[in-house]
């Protein structure tokens, strides 16, 4: 269980790292934010993939994704976040 919880952490601080490299612009968010970024993203790969694959139907929709799947969730993630932040902030003076 401690394994998995630290390879969740380590995987979506990379996942984080790399999907605020690819969305252009300045998303100020703290190294916390960042795995959190990640590990809500490996998340969405996870159900991503399986909608798309129809794999691990044992395990449900509701999983952890690989590396790449983890990546992609995240970039998804942030730019939902910065499309939503981006339409607020047009609003305000």
């Amino acid at each position: 269980m401690l394994g998995l919880i630290i390879s969740l952490i380590v995987v979506g601080l990379i996942a984080g790292f790399i999907a605020r490299a690819v969305i252009p612009g300045k998303q100020s968010m703290s190294i916390l934010m960042t795995i959190v970024l990640g590990i809500v993203g490996s998340f969405v790969g996870g159900f991503l993939g399986f909608l798309i694959f129809q794999r691990d139907a044992a395990e449900g929709f509701f999983q952890p994704a690989g590396i790449v799947g983890s990546i992609i969730g995240a970039i998804v993630v942030l730019g939902i976040y910065v499309a939503v932040n981006r339409r607020r902030g047009v609003g305000r003076s």
